[in-house]
């Protein structure tokens, strides 16, 4: 039994030494995400998804991020070309739980 989320939120870029592009998954998946997967979360708090934006899928992982209290969607190079994402762009995603517990 998969358990899947869609939403809509924008592109943005973290700017470290290396620049990050994430989506923000919205609170009230979140927090729904963080309760399903309580105590079998795995490194950094992360969880595996399977992801849709538009055409594109793949496997990754979303982590939580402690400032907002929401999972972040990192979006690899590939994807943003793929799918002409650039910052600020609303994305329509496609989320699943991989790991999904009893």
């Amino acid at each position: 039994m998969a358990i899947g989320y869609d939403f809509i939120a924008p592109l943005w870029q973290w700017k470290g030494d290396t620049p990050w592009h994430f989506i923000t998954v919205p609170e009230r998946i979140s927090d729904e995400i963080a309760a399903r997967m309580e105590g079998f979360a795995r490194g950094f708090g992360s969880v595996r998804v399977r992801v849709r934006v538009g055409a594109t899928e793949w496997a990754t992982s979303v982590f939580p991020d402690s400032a907002s209290g929401c999972y972040l969607l990192p979006i690899k190079k590939a994807v943003r070309a793929a799918e002409g994402l650039e910052v600020g762009a609303e994305a329509r995603v496609h989320l699943e739980l991989v790991d999904l517990r009893p």
